[in-house]
């Protein structure tokens, strides 16, 4: 089956979402593919403890406040995922899933979207996909001969299922403190970081996070010296989980060990530890494989882009995947000014 529109929107995570309602403003005719069977996009699979760094009023996609959840300052997962299934249908948006894309090729004057149930020929393409997808694995000596269970971030859930273990958790950002904070009462956890775990002051959030990324983009963008952004800050948001292990001495960090053990770990001086489980909170690379028909990633990988633009195919968008693509783009606050924008472009390339 064939079918034609103005613009393919790849992902109906809160990117594709929003650069929807602002192509809808734009009176453009578009559809957004969805791989998942239902809304909610990567928070429908995060783990059972995962709250927002901000309240529902800071977390908020274009033209629609999330509502607050009762009880609760920081919103969880679940509220987010109701959420984004409330702005999907309130501002009807043409979303079709499950529907996996497998590629976007060049034809003529279009680009051609291949996917699982169809081809899809549009005039732009902006692609929504997200990181979560694509879990980032360090390679590590010892690794294969590791006797236990390693998982990463996507994988873990509850510390129920972890109770009585003995647990290395490997990572000093957001998601490793919070999953170590998760663990710290019920297992034997060690939690190792690259460097000494820098958590930024108890009162700053989300809010703060995207001033500062924004205020670096505004920065660079003008010549003017590098403001550092979010990094300068610090590394951890001392949400109210963190904080009360933190405070209770329970998030002692230890530093990266040297390699895996069939036991366990060892450091360089021969220290080892005991491990049933290793959790790898190492982050994530974006999910772009179905661009790769398009030969556009340079020697590291990496798309050229301009703002959201793909510096060697104006038809094509890049949105959400973080501050290479808008400032704090990957996150819900953050993502409705780049996505503005692209939707402009995109409007502006059609008009042409």
């Amino acid at each position: 089956m064939t079918n034609r529109t103005q613009v393919v929107v790849i992902g109906g995570g809160q990117a594709g979402l929003a650069a929807g309602y602002h192509l809808r403003r734009l009176g453009l005719d578009f559809v957004v593919l969805d791989a998942q069977s239902t809304p909610g996009g990567a928070w429908r699979h995060a783990w059972d403890s995962l709250h927002l760094f901000s309240p529902a009023a800071y977390s908020s996609l274009p033209g629609r406040l999330m509502p607050s959840q009762t009880g609760a300052t920081y919103p969880d997962a679940q509220h987010v995922v109701e959420y984004l299934t409330d702005y999907e249908r309130r501002y009807e948006l043409p979303v079709e899933r499950p529907v996996r894309v497998l590629g976007v090729q060049r034809d003529g004057g279009l680009l051609r979207v291949e996917t699982d149930s169809g081809t899809w020929h549009a005039h732009a393409v902006i692609s929504a996909t997200g990181t979560w997808w694509r879990p980032f694995l360090p390679t590590v000596p010892g690794q294969a001969t590791f006797e236990g269970r390693q998982l990463h971030t996507v994988e873990y859930r509850t510390p129920a299922d972890f109770a009585g273990q003995r647990v290395i958790v490997v990572g000093g950002g957001n998601s490793g403190a919070q999953i170590a904070a998760d663990l710290a009462y019920d297992t034997e956890l060690t939690w190792v970081t690259q460097r000494p775990p820098r958590f930024l002051a108890d009162d700053i959030d989300g809010r703060a996070l995207f001033d500062a990324a924004t205020a670096r983009r505004q920065a660079l963008d003008e010549g003017r010296t590098d403001t550092g952004g979010v990094a300068s800050l610090g590394d951890i948001v001392a949400v109210p989980p963190v904080r009360a292990a933190r405070d209770r001495g329970l998030l002692k960090a230890s530093p990266m060990f040297a390699r895996l053990v069939p036991g366990g770990v060892e450091w360089a001086d021969g220290t080892r530890a005991e491990a049933d489980t290793v959790i790898w909170c190492t982050g994530f690379r974006p999910a772009l494989s179905h661009l790769a028909p398009l030969q556009l990633r340079g020697r590291r990988g990496h798309i050229a882009t301009e703002g959201t633009r793909a510096g060697d195919e104006p038809r094509l968008h890049l949105l959400g995947y973080g501050d290479w693509t808008g400032p704090a783009s990957a996150t819900l606050i953050g993502v409705g000014r780049p996505a503005r924008d692209a939707a402009r472009e995109v409007a502006g390339l059609l008009r042409a």
